[in-house]
């Protein structure tokens, strides 16, 4: 069974402020629940210290890598959860987004995402984390 994944925006909710949607409803027969990913490369080497767009790749890069790993693609997120940092860095975010999340989610349908800021990651030159869930 292929997962039954619709993103949408419920008119009762407006436009979301960014590259996101409101809801994702699945129907699936089984779940990957990716860990908050950084931006350290398999050797455990921090990518991009001070550089938050070259973390954005990193974590991104990581997140796809998981993804691979069970067979699944972008098309599978059902959701993602994001730390950062600093507030200084969400227009930085927004701009990675606007970039990259078209070749990722050709189909335009961004799976939801929670933002949060937090004091800091588990190692302070890190800025960014992702979590993702994925629907196989």
């Amino acid at each position: 069974m292929t997962a039954d994944i619709d993103i949408y925006n419920p008119e009762a909710l407006g436009a979301p402020l960014g590259q996101y949607t409101h809801v994702t409803r699945v129907r699936a027969s089984e779940f990957l629940f990716i860990a908050g990913m950084l931006s350290a490369d398999p050797d455990g080497n921090i990518v991009g210290e001070r550089d938050f767009d070259a973390q954005c790749v990193q974590v991104f890069a990581n997140i796809r890598a998981a993804l691979d790993s069970a067979g699944a693609g972008w098309g599978n997120v059902v959701q993602f959860t994001t730390y950062m940092v600093h507030s200084q860095w969400i227009p930085e975010f927004m701009k990675f987004r606007l970039r990259e999340f078209p070749g990722m989610f050709p189909d335009g349908r961004y799976p939801p995402n929670t933002l949060l800021l937090v004091d800091r990651l588990v190692q302070e030159p890190f800025l960014i984390e992702v979590q993702t869930i994925a629907a196989v």
